[in-house]
């Protein structure tokens, strides 16, 4: 069964709780060639700043995910294409791998099922935000990332694996054996990308190269060369 993911290879990770790069608008960041947005961040959410960027992004055909930090921040509008919800598989707060879900399910009018979809995230930073909000344990050697990889695809049936390195540019041979562990499932890989070199680099090991920071620091046309960088890549 294809996923839309399956024909992806960049996404752009937008944070409601950061400015975009002073004279830029959500248009440009549309314009980028990104093949997905997806809306979220690890603290400073709420449901306002999430609507604020579903609708200024909604007008200009890219599709578009929410990824909510935790269940009080779901939003239901139709311009989203679906939900990105993280199980955090190396998290040492089991509140992260099943608890914050058992709350999601609860949420007003429950979840949207056709369209809510998980992402197996093995995080690897840990002096990284996500790192202390989940207390992952992050000394994991790339036989032991496989093994996650291997655990999330074949195990929890997941479609999406995403190893992240947020905030710094992650270890290429950990990036592989994750890459050589999965059969079906699209190894997404998010962390350190900020130019063109570094996204070409990334775009060889992982299916999708995920882009956040980026665009808050140094705005659209930085964006737009990692787009470049991961294509050539793939090509």
């Amino acid at each position: 069964m294809s996923t839309p993911w399956d024909e992806w290879s960049h996404v752009l990770k937008v944070d409601p709780d950061k400015d975009l790069v002073a004279g830029e608008t959500f248009e440009d960041v549309c314009a980028t060639g990104t093949d997905a947005i997806e809306i979220g961040g690890t603290t400073g959410m709420t449901k306002e700043k999430m609507e604020t960027v579903v609708e200024a992004c909604s007008k200009y055909g890219v599709p578009l995910y929410q990824e909510p930090s935790n269940p009080a921040v779901v939003i239901d509008d139709d311009a989203l294409d679906g939900y990105l919800i993280p199980t955090v598989f190396n998290a040492g707060d089991s509140f992260w791998v099943t608890g914050a879900h058992k709350e999601w399910v609860r949420i007003e009018n429950g979840l949207d099922w056709d369209r809510t979809h998980t992402e197996a995230y093995i995080v690897l930073n840990p002096d990284s935000s996500v790192a202390e909000y989940t207390d992952a344990d992050c000394d994991q050697s790339p036989d032991d990332v496989a093994a996650y990889a291997s655990v999330a695809e074949k195990l929890f049936g997941q479609d999406i694996v995403y190893i992240e390195y947020s905030g710094t540019l992650g270890d290429t041979e950990t990036v592989q054996a994750a890459a050589d562990a999965l059969d079906d499932a699209t190894l997404f890989y998010g962390g350190g990308v900020h130019d063109y070199d570094t996204a070409h680099q990334m775009g060889q090991h992982a299916d999708v190269v995920v882009v956040g920071d980026l665009l808050h620091d140094e705005g659209c046309d930085a964006v737009r060369e990692t787009v470049e960088g991961v294509a050539d890549a793939h090509e």
